[in-house]
């Protein structure tokens, strides 16, 4: 996949509790209403469990298969054991071919691209990223950004998203 056709990857960044999935939920309706193909990937830095003890999908990873598939005719998920965490970029590219944006929760250190959330309301004292990290600011703060957004502004970030697609491929 070359970068010209790759999705664009932006990670929403944020402490604990700023309200990072809130902000998603209020950008990707606004980005497909831009007719985008919109992706998401939600950091967890635990361990999750997605099947369900007993289930048939389950009872095949514990016969030993490394990756199996759940698939009905509305959802697919597969699901696969790793030695190690693979990087976001190598999950957008291996799973993401075709969508025009991937949205990530998470990844503050890793992402190529980051909004930070900053919210004072949420107790916070001071922005997780340094000055220059972050492409875009969300902030309920009076804080300097050349790219600032309100906390409610989710169809301003995603215009602003959708005007940067071809630089946010560049990773």
């Amino acid at each position: 996949m070359d970068e010209r056709t790759q999705p664009a990857l932006v990670a929403i960044v944020g402490k604990s509790d700023s309200g990072k999935t809130t902000l998603i939920e209020k950008v990707v309706p606004e980005l497909v209403k831009l007719g985008l193909r919109v992706g998401t990937v939600k950091h967890d830095a635990h361990s999750f469990e997605i099947d369900h003890p007993g289930k048939d999908s389950w009872r095949h990873g514990q016969a030993g298969a490394t990756a199996y598939a759940i698939s009905s005719p509305e959802r697919l998920a597969f699901i696969t054991k790793l030695d190690h965490e693979l990087p976001l970029v190598d999950i957008v590219k291996t799973y993401f071919t075709g969508f025009d944006i991937v949205v990530a929760e998470g990844y503050k250190r890793t992402a190529p691209y980051r909004v930070e959330l900053f919210r004072r309301g949420a107790g916070h004292a001071e922005p997780l990223c340094e000055p220059g990290e972050a492409i875009a600011l969300v902030t309920d703060a009076e804080l300097a950004h050349e790219h600032r957004f309100g906390l409610e502004d989710g169809a301003g970030l995603a215009a602003f998203l959708a005007a940067r697609l071809d630089d946010l491929r560049a990773y």
